[in-house]
């Protein structure tokens, strides 16, 4: 049975890391990149007699998570003891929450080639985050490092919604814009502080009953989740041609093989043990409680990309786009204020700043440059100080020694060339060069225009005036 015969199954389990300055369950630094083992305490490191006391700060940015993401919040929790063993979790439990969690009953839509579609979320609950295992490249041990220890996560559970990489793709990048929108995580991907759990079955297409489900666990890359998903989707299908079964285990994606490899056999919630913690009092929430941080959220995409719809007459593409991530946005929003040109702007964000973080391999938070800078890059195009070719070499300068774009092309001896004699010897020159071109034009080929105009641009190397070219182009031609 060829795999198009196949339906895959997906369901995330979305960790972010909260922007707090202090952990969970202690005073400690939650700043990311300290030497190991500074950041820790007798509490994070589960001394002997020491008690845990929950930062407040950490209940509220879960509720402003659930309220963004058309949760449920519950005025009545508690925080639950998850039993297991890591040789980086010192307690040997994690502070989590089971049965009781905080925002409950949400979703999230995303866009899809179908159109737009509901993910609905199981829970959002928090929990602490474990340390970490740095193991020794000449093979003296492993090292543990309790940095990350205690420092505050929400764990996002999705129903098994998602029925492709791609609206995995669509739904990561949703919410990662959610929360960076409402200021609760920095959401880099990089250093661990959103990554996800990936569960991933298949069954027949028109079966009703959901297949064996593998867990790959603690992937922060939108592309190594991509290739996971279908690399195990794959797998699993192959084995059950094959006559197999699948195991229900977790399993470790490995980026440079392209393989999933097992680690464990999947615990499922009896195998933890979850018990209240003794040591903590329950939750408890007040109607104005939450309605104050109802009322203290601002603008979310789906809202902004309606206005910018509206007031800014962008398209639908500029407009989801500017609006993907909240790093875009601002940087549109602090552009606009300068050049007062939002198509320009939003479509040098789309096509170009995009293009170069690709290349780059990087993420918009990543973008060294502010929005003044861009602002005063549409104002040169619009001027016509530099034409749009030069506009993008100044993008890839900026990402390389961001500062005033003015500057930069002064340097670089890059102003756009708008003297009608200088212009006027280089068209010369290139319908000189070009005869077969000009017969061309003349027989009615148009495009030789454009063949003709690109020569001249590639000579003046692309500081003409491109409208002046085509306009004295065509003046000759005619001739």
């Amino acid at each position: 049975m060829p795999k198009e015969d196949y339906e895959i199954v997906i369901g995330l389990e979305v960790h972010c890391e909260l922007s707090t300055k202090t952990k969970i369950f202690c005073s400690c630094s939650t700043e990311f990149g300290g030497e190991p083992n500074t950041h820790c305490c007798p509490i994070c490191m589960a001394m002997p007699g020491t008690l845990p006391v929950l930062n407040e700060k950490v209940v509220e940015y879960a509720v402003k998570a659930g309220l963004a993401t058309n949760c449920k919040i519950a005025q009545n929790s508690k925080n639950d003891r998850k039993n297991y063993f890591y040789p980086d979790l010192p307690k040997a439990y994690q502070i989590s929450q089971y049965d009781m969690p905080l925002c409950y009953d949400g979703y999230v839509n995303i866009e899809t080639e179908e159109g737009e579609k509901t993910i609905r979320l199981e829970r959002i609950h928090i929990e602490e985050d474990a340390g970490k295992l740095n193991h020794d490249d000449y093979g003296r041990g492993t090292f543990v490092d309790l940095n990350r220890a205690g420092v505050p996560l929400i764990e996002c559970v999705s129903k098994p919604d998602l029925r492709s990489k791609e609206e995995v793709d669509a739904y990561l990048r949703k919410l990662k814009s959610i929360f960076e929108y409402i200021e609760i995580s920095d959401c880099k991907m990089q250093e661990g502080s959103l990554r996800a759990d990936v569960n991933v079955s298949v069954r027949k297409k028109g079966a009703t009953e959901f297949g064996t489900r593998t867990e790959m666990k603690n992937m922060n890359s939108f592309r190594s989740i991509s290739r996971a998903i279908e690399y195990e989707a794959n797998r699993q299908i192959e084995v059950l041609e094959n006559g197999g079964e699948i195991t229900q285990e977790t399993l470790r994606w490995d980026d440079i093989s392209g393989k999933t490899f097992s680690m464990r056999d999947k615990e499922d919630a009896q195998d933890y043990r979850y018990f209240p913690d003794p040591d903590l009092v329950a939750i408890r929430l007040s109607d104005e409680y939450i309605e104050n941080i109802k009322n203290s959220l601002p603008e979310l995409p789906e809202s902004r990309k309606k206005r910018y719809l509206e007031e800014y007459k962008l398209i639908p593409k500029a407009a989801n786009f500017v609006t993907s991530s909240k790093y875009y946005s601002d940087l549109f929003e602090e552009a606009i204020a300068i050049c007062k040109n939002p198509k320009t702007a939003s479509n040098l964000l789309m096509s170009e700043v995009a293009r170069i973080l690709n290349e780059r391999e990087e993420e918009p938070d990543q973008i060294p440059f502010s929005g003044k800078e861009l602002g005063e890059l549409v104002e040169l195009i619009d001027k016509g100080t530099i034409s749009s070719s030069i506009s993008k070499k100044v993008l890839e300068e900026l990402f390389e020694n961001p500062k005033s774009p003015s500057k930069i092309i002064e340097e670089k001896g890059w102003i756009q060339i708008s003297d009608e004699g200088a212009i006027k010897e280089v068209v010369s020159k290139i319908l000189e060069a070009n005869p077969q071109s000009v017969a061309d034009f003349k027989a009615g080929k148009d495009r030789a225009l454009g063949f003709l105009v690109g020569q001249a641009m590639k000579e003046t190397k692309g500081k003409a005036n491109p409208q002046m070219l085509n306009q004295l182009f065509l003046e000759e031609l005619k001739k």
